[in-house]
């Protein structure tokens, strides 16, 4: 699904605060976002998902390389770590998460796949305490009980026979959640870069053990798809690098939802997807709860028991 939001959670802390052109770059990103994840579901749905995300990682990967070349100390100083076992882990899981992401695009499509996996925050919320350690207080935990009743609203379990299918985005989210709480962990002994390193080049070559037993030729069009989809991946990391150099994240995180908003409208104009009532009751309910949370995240320095 996206990569860079990831990322961004071990982003350099901010040198500066300007928030309105942080709130600008986190707009552009979600922008950028939701037409890679459009760009994949096409694709997805005329090869397979292994070699299109494999092709993917190859870029990602190299501007990876290349943005740690230009730093002090360069390749080598950007993979110093001394907790390679969960930088592996983190730039596998990333890797497989995008894959069930883009799976859930082919099958359920943008509108329905992002309106569930928007409760991710809520599920770092919960997950926050087992992983990391972290206390949740009661409101938060409210605020997680509210957003998943909105996925329980946009799956809805009750009507006729449930599609099991329904279940892959939420699948993605626990995954990219997880991937969250571990950057976030390793960022206590491990710099920005490191971790962005790891993430590009242990992922790109996951992906190559997996994907080249997948490989199909591609047409011409396809193929300027798959480099657009590539450069829609590197020119989204920088924008929210950039986003988060300029900005603190919880002033600008809370428009990352506009990407639920991006892609929707874009899975409805190009693919003639349908936004259902209930998906659209679920997706408000969660995007609310999410942003008290993210509200709670902000406080919790300030009232130690939040």
């Amino acid at each position: 699904m996206k990569i860079a939001p990831a990322a961004a959670a071990a982003a350099p802390a901010p040198q500066s605060n300007n928030i309105p052109l942080g709130i600008a770059l986190m707009l552009a990103v979600t922008v950028v976002f939701a037409l890679q994840d459009g760009i994949s579901r096409h694709l997805a749905g005329e090869y397979n998902v292994y070699m299109v995300v494999m092709i993917r990682y190859w870029f990602f990967a190299a501007f990876v390389m290349a943005v740690a070349a230009r730093k002090a100390g360069g390749l080598r100083a950007a993979a110093r770590t001394s907790q390679p076992g969960i930088q592996i882990f983190r730039g596998f899981l990333l890797a497989a998460e995008i894959c069930v992401a883009v799976l859930g695009f082919t099958i359920l499509g943008l509108v329905e796949s992002h309106a569930v996996f928007a409760c991710y925050p809520l599920m770092v919320a919960a997950l926050s305490g087992p992983i990391l350690g972290e206390k949740v207080g009661w409101r938060r935990w409210t605020a997680i009980a509210i957003g998943f009743i909105g996925v329980i609203i946009i799956l809805e379990p009750g009507y006729g026979v449930f599609d099991p299918m329904a279940i892959i985005p939420l699948v993605s989210a626990v995954m990219f959640a997880v991937y969250g709480l571990l950057t976030r962990y390793a960022g206590r002994r491990d710099r920005t870069a490191t971790s962005f390193f790891w993430t590009g080049v242990t992922g790109a070559i996951g992906m190559t053990a997996v994907g080249a037993w997948f490989w199909e030729p591609m047409a011409p069009g396809d193929q300027l798809w798959m480099a657009l989809l590539c450069l829609t991946g590197a020119s989204g990391h920088w924008l929210l690098i950039r986003c988060y150099e300029v900005a603190e994240a919880s002033a600008v995180q809370p428009f990352a939802y506009f990407q639920l908003v991006f892609a929707s409208a874009l899975g409805m104009a190009v693919f003639g997807e349908t936004l259902r009532t209930n998906v659209a009751i679920g997706a408000v309910v969660i995007v609310a709860a999410g942003l008290f949370t993210l509200w709670r995240e902000r406080q919790k320095d300030l009232e130690p028991d939040a």
